[in-house]
């Protein structure tokens, strides 16, 4: 329940930068959601700022890995050597594609091809006998047809598949009587070209995340995101976050997962190059193969140089990554706003949603270091309940459980781009009916949301707005 005295904390906090009282949680005090960093960017190019604190030496580099980023990838052979290579089989010819503007993809309109939404897939493991590679990469492809459906290819070869989705409406009833219709997406894999889908096929739908702030959060220590982990909910509050455990492939070990809808990529590099390896066809020094399997033949084609990502090329590309800046917070003045953060609070956004954390010291990247950031995420995994499950584990991440989304920046999400979703699959159009669709260590939180009153249910979506 909000109380007078809590709000009346609120207000001073805000507006005179007073800190709460110890037993308060935490309540953004400064618009500066990135620290130092952050932008006064709010319009369709929200998302593509380079660190306001950014060397100009370090902007050139920014530059370059912009458009790397930003342009599209070739057949080969090609004059465009830097750019050829890409296939046969890929989902998009360039990152830009599946990141609109560096902001959130979306799931194809009815009878449109899906670009920047895909289907990640697997097949059941053995433990035993499948052990070395469920340690390095996290599941067990498809026999085939790999661990990602392709469905476009370079000419004189096949896509993999077509993809259709179609929507099932579900409407749900809030307290006060008002009534919100979801759409739950179902997914239809058509006109396999390399034989038949295996019986027991495993899919997962992802669409591409915002890329903000993500080398804010790479900076963030592990031992503070740790120090959010209950695996086993020692303190009975119903949320038990844990870390995803994965392979980093340039260190030879299992590190803590950090990015990714599962949290299944440790490195913003690594996370790259696997996207250069499995959306576009390329490969690098990091992903030497592509997701093509020997029955489909693709090293009849030319390529684009062995590797077709230069290990210059993803240094660019990691840079880049690591250097989209993040909006400033915005109406932070206004009541509803306020009374929205400690609606957030109340109801138990917060237990997932870690406000503020404070990144350690990277080496050469002072934009980065010692900056206290507000991105609404503890990075750990979570039990989301069967309603957004996807029945397929990766690492240790299981069926159920996502890695918690960062919600800065997320009320410029549709003016980067307009036709974004929000959840793993861009299933919700709205804000609203992404919170309706938590579940499991969420589901306390989304029944006290069903039944706030109308004032407080909008003060909480014009808090998230503000973000």
């Amino acid at each position: 329940m909000t109380t007078p005295r809590r709000f009346a904390l609120l207000t001073s906090l805000l507006l005179t930068g007073t800190a709460l009282a110890a037993d308060e949680p935490p309540i953004q005090d400064t618009p500066l959601s990135g620290g130092a960093g952050s932008v006064k960017q709010f319009d369709h190019n929200a998302y593509s700022m380079p660190q306001g604190n950014l060397s100009m030496t370090k902007r050139l580099d920014f530059s370059v890995g912009n458009s790397f980023f930003r342009n599209p990838w070739v057949e080969a052979p090609s004059s465009t050597a830097a750019r050829d290579g890409l296939g046969p089989l890929f989902n998009t010819n360039s990152c830009q594609g599946c990141h609109l503007k560096d902001g959130r993809g979306n799931p194809p309109a009815e009878g449109e091809t899906s670009v920047s939404l895909f289907l990640r897939l697997s097949v059941p493991s053995d433990p035993k006998r499948d052990a070395e590679i469920i340690k390095k990469i996290g599941l067990k492809p498809a026999p085939v047809y790999g661990g990602q459906l392709q469905t476009a290819a370079i000419s004189g070869q096949k896509p993999e598949a077509d993809l259709d989705i179609t929507w099932e409406p579900i409407t749900q009833t809030l307290a006060d009587g008002s009534t919100v219709t979801l759409q739950r997406p179902v997914y239809h894999i058509k006109n396999p070209n390399y034989g038949p889908l295996p019986e027991d096929l495993l899919t997962s739908p992802r669409v591409a995340p915002p890329m903000i702030g993500l080398g804010l959060l790479s900076a963030v220590p592990e031992a503070q995101l740790m120090a959010y982990a209950d695996p086993e909910d020692a303190d009975g509050d119903g949320i038990s976050g844990r870390p995803n455990r994965v392979w980093d492939i340039e260190k030879e070990e299992t590190v803590m997962g950090r990015f990714g809808w599962k949290a299944g990529e440790p490195t913003l590099v690594q996370q790259a190059m696997g996207a250069f390896a499995g959306d576009m066809g390329l490969t690098s020094t990091l992903m030497p193969a592509t997701d093509c399997s020997p029955e489909q033949q693709c090293d009849r084609f030319a390529n684009g140089g062995e590797p077709e990502v230069s290990d210059k090329i993803a240094r660019f590309i990691g840079f880049y990554a690591a250097s989209l800046a993040v909006p400033e917070r915005r109406d932070m003045d206004k009541p509803a706003v306020q009374q929205g953060a400690l609606v957030f609070n109340d109801i138990g956004c917060a237990g997932c949603h870690t406000p503020k954390h404070t990144t350690g010291t990277v080496a050469d990247r002072p934009d980065l270091s010692q900056q206290t950031i507000w991105p609404y995420t503890d990075l750990l995994l979570h039990d989301m309940g069967p309603a957004l499950a996807d029945h397929r584990g990766e690492f240790l991440a299981s069926g159920t459980e996502w890695r918690t989304q960062p919600l800065w920046g997320i009320g410029l999400a549709q003016s980067v781009n307009p036709l974004a979703g929000f959840l793993h699959d861009g299933r919700a159009r709205t804000i609203q009916e992404a919170i309706l669709w938590h579940g499991g260590e969420a589901e306390a939180a989304t029944d006290q949301f069903r039944s706030l009153d109308a004032d407080k249910r909008d003060a909480l979506l014009q808090f998230l707005h503000s973000l």
